[in-house]
């Protein structure tokens, strides 16, 4: 017994017994991971192959159908072959009755409450287009004044420290030093002196040019005595808007020392947009509410329209009066206005709300509820648009009064007509034909029963839909297909599906055809249904050589070296049955040594 147990270490520790028991338990590991992923053989109908459970011979449900575009029907659910989402339910109207239009669009209550459907009838009224400004408080320029020097010198005193302080009319705002005035007072006395009328008389305007005051001139003539120094004076009541000097600081003549406004009365200066300001004129009543005062609202007049357009911004400036005697309304507080314009040219007119209206390109189109019917029924109607009310549109032809339009759903019911084909935003003859299974799809080894829903199929507008089988492996493999297939001309979409082996796609009958797409796919290097891959080619990722035990790869496949080694390895324990997998790594391991055969032998004996 201790040989047998010696006899069985030595085999434990031999390399090729230990790569055995490593390869047995790679074996279990990749029937647990692998088994269940097994896809099970495709099903067979009557002979013919199921393509991803869309059938050839489809028989139409009464319950229901399920599509993805117009001309995909299927009577149950599955893969669009287009886009390859999941299709959608839709059920069929259940008849509208002798009133129902054939292009109408029939709603079952429950769906047209889960699309939140609002009707509501239009009437003729004389519209008012409501046109909404941004703009600000500013104050009002014809008050705003400029306090100046009018004589030269140096700001020995300033009473004014801040701006935003109010000042009055008559108030001294600062003291200038001024050697000219001097000068001129000192030639005042001289000329009073001398007793020359001219003199004195011209002494005195020159004073007054420097804005003193008469009551100052004959203080200078009485006292005698003359000074350096001026007084600057407001020359109106208001805030001060703007502070431009320092005490010590030297001005020229001329010199703007303070900016002045009276803000009790005050501009809203609103900025419109070219395309509004039609609508606008002088005189017209203006609502607005500022951001900083919430729940006032102040009314005004236009008083001025600017001329002129502002090149950046496109808008023109329009200038609101406002009194201001409570002093609440602040420059550059931000304002919010409202202007309600009659359109002049289009008195008694019909209106819809905007949200009735779809419009694409030079097309607009309402949905109408037809009367007497059962369940609720639409139909579509181009109408044409007249000026834009701001939440509404005049309505110019389309539409007469009394008529019940759809208002909120109309992306829902538009949706519905074209899923079955008919006239729709995006449809406007209802051109489009339903197809059921494989109609108009183009088949690789089905090209005498392309169409089995239908006696005869109608191509689209935009091309045939084809689909055939065609091998890869990667993403790479996948890039390289849809690449190829889009490199002839008249393919307008290519999907390929890395698992189910397949490629859909879109072409133009008249220039291509499935035959040349084929070709040039498998000159890509991947085999179809019809065509075999050029074996020259060096981009495919396929094992194209086997000598012995080694695996030689093309030129250009190294950077798949590690995936092929893993495949290698593992295919065994997936495609072999376990007894197979040991068979072959035991005859191995004898052919290489012949007593682990004797002792493996004796071992399986006992």
């Amino acid at each position: 017994m201790n040989n047998k147990m010696k006899k069985i270490n030595e085999i434990i520790k031999s390399k090729s017994v230990q790569y055995i028991i490593v390869a047995c338990a790679g074996l279990l590991v990749g029937r647990l991971l692998f088994s269940s992923s097994e896809s099970p053989a495709p099903a067979t109908h009557e002979g013919h192959e199921m393509h991803e459970g869309h059938s050839h011979d489809l028989v139409q449900d009464e319950t229901g159908v399920w599509t993805m575009h117009p001309q995909i029907r299927q009577d149950k659910p599955g893969k669009c072959p287009i886009c390859a989402m999941d299709l959608i339910p839709v059920r069929k109207g259940s008849g509208g009755g002798e009133n129902s239009d054939p292009k109408a669009i029939q709603l079952s209550e429950e769906a047209a409450a889960l699309a939140d459907v609002q009707t509501s009838k239009v009437s003729r009224k004389n519209p008012v287009k409501t046109v909404r400004l941004y703009g600000k408080i500013a104050p009002n320029e014809q008050s705003l004044q400029s306090q100046t020097a009018h004589v030269g010198g140096r700001i020995e005193q300033l009473n004014i420290n801040f701006t935003g302080e109010s000042v009055r009319a008559g108030q001294t705002l600062a003291v200038l030093y001024s050697p000219e005035l001097f000068t001129a007072q000192q030639e005042l006395l001289e000329a009073i002196k001398m007793k020359q009328p001219a003199l004195i008389q011209a002494a005195r305007e020159k004073l007054r040019l420097w804005k003193m005051t008469n009551a100052q001139i004959e203080a200078i003539e009485q006292s005698g005595s003359v000074s350096p120094l001026v007084e600057i004076k407001a020359n109106v009541s208001g805030i001060v808007m703007t502070k431009r000097v320092n005490q010590g600081d030297y001005v020229a003549s001329g010199a703007v020392l303070f900016d002045i406004a009276n803000l009790s009365s005050v501009w809203a200066m609103f900025d419109t947009f070219e395309v509004d300001l039609p609508f606008l004129n002088r005189g017209d009543q203006v609502h607005f509410t500022l951001q900083a005062l919430p729940g006032k609202t102040y009314t005004g007049r236009i008083a001025f329209i600017d001329p002129i357009i502002n090149p950046s911004t496109r808008t023109a400036r329009v200038r609101v009066e406002v009194p201001n005697s409570h002093m609440e309304l602040k420059p550059e507080m931000y304002a919010t206005a409202e202007v309600s314009a009659p359109l002049q040219g289009y008195k008694d007119r019909i209106t819809v709300p905007q949200t009735a209206v779809l419009w694409t390109g030079k097309r607009s189109i309402v949905y109408v509820k037809q009367p007497d019917t059962s369940t609720p029924t639409f139909l579509m109607r181009e109408v044409e648009l007249g000026p834009s009310l701001g939440n509404a549109y005049v309505i110019l032809k389309g539409l007469s009064e009394g008529e019940e339009v759809v208002t909120n759903g109309v992306f829902s019911i538009d949706a519905s007509a074209q899923q079955e084909g008919k006239q729709s935003m995006m449809n406007n003859d209802g051109e489009a034909q339903p197809m059921s299974g494989h109609v108009g799809h183009t088949m690789s080894g089905h090209e005498g029963h392309a169409a089995h829903g239908t006696s005869a199929a109608q191509p689209e507008p935009a091309g045939e839909h084809a689909m055939f089988g065609v091998k890869g492996s990667c993403d790479m493999c996948k890039q390289r297909i849809e690449t190829a297939a889009k490199s002839v001309n008249g393919v307008s979409s290519v999907h390929w599906d890395k698992e189910k082996q397949m490629i859909h796609l879109q072409y133009n009958p008249s220039k291509t055809s499935v035959d040349a797409i084929s070709k040039a796919i498998a000159k890509a290097g991947h085999d179809t249904d019809t065509y075999k891959a050029d074996q020259t080619s060096t981009t495919n990722c396929r094992v194209v050589a086997n000598t012995g035990n080694k695996r030689i790869l093309q030129p250009g496949q190294a950077r798949h070296r590690h995936y092929y080694h893993f495949l290698y390895w593992w295919r065994y324990s997936v495609a072999l049955s376990p007894a197979a997998f040991l068979k072959k790594r035991l005859n191995a391991a004898w052919s290489s040594n012949p007593s682990i055969k004797a002792i493996s032998l004796e071992l399986l004996a006992v």
